[in-house]
Parts: C-alpha cells; sequence; structure tokens
C-alpha cells in the first residue's frame, strides 16, 4: 500500500527532490527519512547520510539536523531488499476498527483498541493497529502513533494526525505537560486496603530470546502506579483502578505482582494456577484496559475519553457477581 507521505518504492531508483513543508519542519534528518522512506532498512538510511549522499540545500547534513521550511533534500538512488507483501486488514477487523473510534478530531483519533492486535507490525507480526488505519484511510496524510498499549490490553489509544499533534501529545505522556491514564484491572485474591500507591523502580530485561521481561530491582528506573479497590469478589479476585504516574512497559502488571496480586489472565507476570481458576468465569485474556484518558489540548480545552469495557471482560465481572 502507497501512502501519500511516503515515497513511492518504484521511485527509490532515481535521485528525487523534496521540499520540507510547514507541517514537516523541526524534525531531525534521519527521523524524516525513517518516516518517509518506507521499508528501507534503518542502516541504508545512515549509511548514504553518513557517506553525504542525502544533501540538505545541497549541502551535507548530520543526522540530527533540524529540518527547515522550504529547504530542500537530496536522497540518492536507494537498492532495497527484496520487497515484503504487506499484508492487509480484513474487512472483519475494518468493521472492528471502524465501530472503535471513541473520538475523530482534525488532528487526532481516539481508538479503543481491541486486546490481540498489536500496535503496529514486526516481531512476527504482519499488521499493527497503524498499519490497519493507514490501510483503511490512504487519503489521511499523516497517521502515527501518540503511544503504546500492550497486544493483550485493550482499550483507549490516540493516533496523530499531525505532527504537530504528535508531538504535543506525546509530551503529555512524557511529563512535560499532564495526561491522566486509567486502567481497569481484575487482580488475585483481596487487595490490601492499604496498598493505595506502589512506587517501585523497575528494570527492562532482554533475554536471548528477545523476550522482554521487566523485574523490580534498585538500579531500574522510578516508577509509580496508584491503584483503588473498585469491587471485591466472593471468587477471591479485586476489582481494581490503576492509574500509572509514569510510563514504563508493563509498568500495572509488574507492580500488581510484586504486591503480591497479578492481574488475572497474565501469562508472563501471572499465577498459572489462579488463571486456570479464573479462566472457568470465562477470564480466557489479561484482564487490563485502558479505559479512560484526560488531558487539555492544546487549545487548553479538556479531553475526557472513555473507552467502554468489551463484552469479553464485563461477561467475567457478570459471572463473579453472580456467585
Amino acid at each position: 500500500m502507497i501512502f501519500k507521505e511516503v515515497l513511492d518504492p518504484l521511485m527509490y531508483h532515481s535521485v528525487q527532490h523534496l521540499t520540507i513543508s510547514e507541517e514537516e519542519a523541526g524534525q531531525r534528518l534521519d527521523n524524516y527519512l525513517l518516516r518517509k522512506l518506507k521499508g528501507v532498512p534503518k542502516s541504508l538510511i545512515y549509511r548514504v547520510i553518513r557517506k553525504g549522499e542525502v544533501r540538505v540545500n545541497k549541502g551535507r547534513a548530520k543526522p540530527e539536523r533540524k529540518l527547515q521550511a522550504g529547504e530542500v533534500l537530496r536522497i540518492p538512488p536507494l537498492r532495497l531488499p527484496e520487497e515484503k507483501v504487506q499484508a492487509a486488514p480484513g474487512a472483519g477487523l475494518i468493521r472492528v476498527l471502524e465501530s472503535a473510534i471513541l473520538l475523530d478530531r482534525p488532528d487526532f483519533l481516539a481508538i479503543n483498541k481491541p486486546a490481540g492486535l498489536a500496535v503496529h507490525g514486526g516481531s512476527g507480526v504482519n499488521l499493527g493497529l497503524i498499519e490497519a488505519l493507514r490501510a483503511m484511510w490512504p487519503q489521511q496524510k499523516y497517521l502515527e502513533l501518540v503511544h503504546r498499549l500492550d497486544r493483550e490490553t485493550s482499550g483507549c489509544i490516540l493516533v496523530a494526525k499531525k505532527r504537530s499533534a504528535l508531538k504535543y501529545l506525546q509530551g503529555l505522556f512524557r511529563g512535560e505537560k499532564r495526561i491522566r491514564k486509567r486502567y481497569l484491572a481484575l487482580v488475585k485474591g483481596q487487595w490490601p486496603k492499604s496498598e493505595d500507591r506502589v512506587n517501585v523502580p523497575l528494570l527492562r530485561i532482554e533475554q536471548a530470546s528477545g523476550e522482554r521481561i521487566v523485574k523490580v530491582k534498585a538500579e531500574g528506573k522510578a516508577a509509580i502506579t496508584e491503584f483503588a479497590i473498585q469491587q471485591y469478589f466472593p471468587a477471591g479476585a479485586t476489582l481494581l483502578t490503576a492509574e500509572p504516574v509514569t510510563g514504563r512497559t508493563h509498568q500495572i502488571r509488574v507492580h500488581a505482582q510484586y504486591l503480591g496480586h497479578p492481574i488475572v489472565g497474565d501469562d508472563k507476570y501471572g499465577d498459572d494456577a489462579s488463571n486456570t481458576s479464573m479462566r472457568t468465569h470465562g477470564a480466557r485474556r489479561l484482564f487490563l484496559h485502558a479505559a479512560n484518558l484526560r488531558f487539555d489540548d492544546a487549545n487548553g480545552e479538556p479531553v475526557d475519553i472513555q473507552a467502554p469495557l468489551p463484552e469479553d471482560l464485563q461477561h467475567v465481572l457478570d459471572q463473579l457477581q453472580s456467585l
């Protein structure tokens, strides 16, 4: 699939000249090319920059060079590896995503991401949320993920339609401004009323297999999650809200495990016996849902996005309530 914001791969075999627009201004040269030259290996992009084959206003430029509106880039012919066939979303996924739109604004989208859908392709995933959205709306000039959710996690995720929106919204998630993220999680056991804030550092470890795992380690990065009890269930489970103050990988899942109350259905950090037991009540996947995002938009107006709990998770709660 060819999108307007990227070059046609057939044109990679000839010299191209691109003029930087106002919307594109301010990007680093390397980041601009990585987005523009879809399918071109990162190593090749850095190689042609390093060799001076990419020119900005006819001069050599370093990867970190900030581009300005009106500047002209010369991109040399590029020899690409054999092109892989881009997977396309099926009719069923398209219907699901169209019905999952929570908010559609000129500068960004909010989607209620279904569980089981990765946010982007790669690492054995042929098609992710962002690739599906680009294929659904090829006329949309710019679509980029603002943040991420684990593949197993459902709920609210933001997608920028403009680079200015991407920069602003990512600033909120980095803590430069303020965004409140509220998740719903069902955990094993009776959560202690005294444990409303977990503040322990987390270290992300890359295993030999390439799998990421996160552990509580003193040398890790600071991580804070605020929890609030919503309901106790007689089957030995507690429904919580979780608000991550920081944004570390698998933060809520690991903090819940740290207190001895892992999230129901978590096959990485959870309790196998508890997960097996909870499957009898319909819990067949990770019970973690990004239910709410609250922030002020670039104009200072409040935005409150609610993502309804999916039917499969609501079914689990109904089953537990009936005991």
